[in-house]
């Protein structure tokens, strides 16, 4: 008896029985396929994408201290087996990306969940090309909510744009994506929060979209924390 309750112990840790609920919810005007990749060593959720027309919502259960990322692809055309492509967003593994991550631009919503806390941010640092909220379910309602709902393509700069196949502006790059140097990027000399400081590129995100990663070392702002909660992330 007592190894029967020793092992449903470890049963219950492994699936995690304080598991968070995430809500994705697509208020876009159109269908959106969101992907989600796991930090290394992390179980992949939902195969890693699915798609969610307007209006649409989908709850993925996450087990104990899952750690990853959360974003919208756009302009995707998938056959049957869920072989094709994304306009934004892109895995390159057609809809399940299977733990692969996205090519930049993409918005992002991070979570590093039960570390004790929960941590979790929306990040611009790789660019943007859809509007991405966190808004945390906890118990206080004390927790931060996370708005990024504004259309950053709409005023892009002109060096920044990613175009779709009919012109219109589908993305907007960060200085980093766009010209890969390490003042952009924060890499090298450039490898701390006394060199690395805001570009005229970061500072249009942080204007639009003030509580998000614009560059590496923008935590001050950026960063927010909750405890035992579940979380609603809005597309558009």
């Amino acid at each position: 008896m007592a190894f029967l309750h020793f092992s449903m112990l470890l049963l219950l840790s492994s699936i995690g029985i304080d598991a968070a609920v995430f809500t994705l919810q697509n208020r876009c005007q159109n269908t959106i396929w969101p992907a989600i990749q796991p930090n290394g060593g992390q179980p992949v959720l939902m195969d890693g994408g699915f798609q969610l027309t307007p209006h649409e919502s989908r709850n993925v259960t996450t087990p104990e201290r899952w750690a990853g990322r959360i974003w919208g692809r756009s302009g995707c055309k998938f056959d049957g087996h869920g072989q094709g492509t994304c306009m934004t967003g892109d895995c390159g593994s057609g809809l399940y990306c299977r733990g692969a991550g996205g090519v930049p631009p993409a918005s992002l919503a991070e979570f590093t969940l039960d570390s004790p806390l929960d941590f979790y941010d929306v990040s611009l640092v790789d660019g943007y090309n859809m509007p991405i909220s966190i808004f945390p379910h906890d118990d206080s309602g004390v927790c931060a909510s996370v708005r990024c709902d504004a259309d950053l393509n709409q005023h892009c700069p002109a060096n920044l744009i990613v175009r779709g196949d009919g012109g219109e502006t589908v993305a907007c790059k960060s200085g980093c994506t766009a010209y890969q140097t390490p003042e952009y990027c924060c890499t090298g000399e450039y490898q701390n929060p006394e060199t690395c400081q805001p570009t005229t590129y970061s500072q249009y995100f942080k204007e639009g979209c003030p509580s998000s990663y614009s560059y590496a070392f923008d935590d001050q702002s950026s960063t927010f924390t909750c405890r035992d909660s579940d979380y609603l992330i809005i597309f558009c």
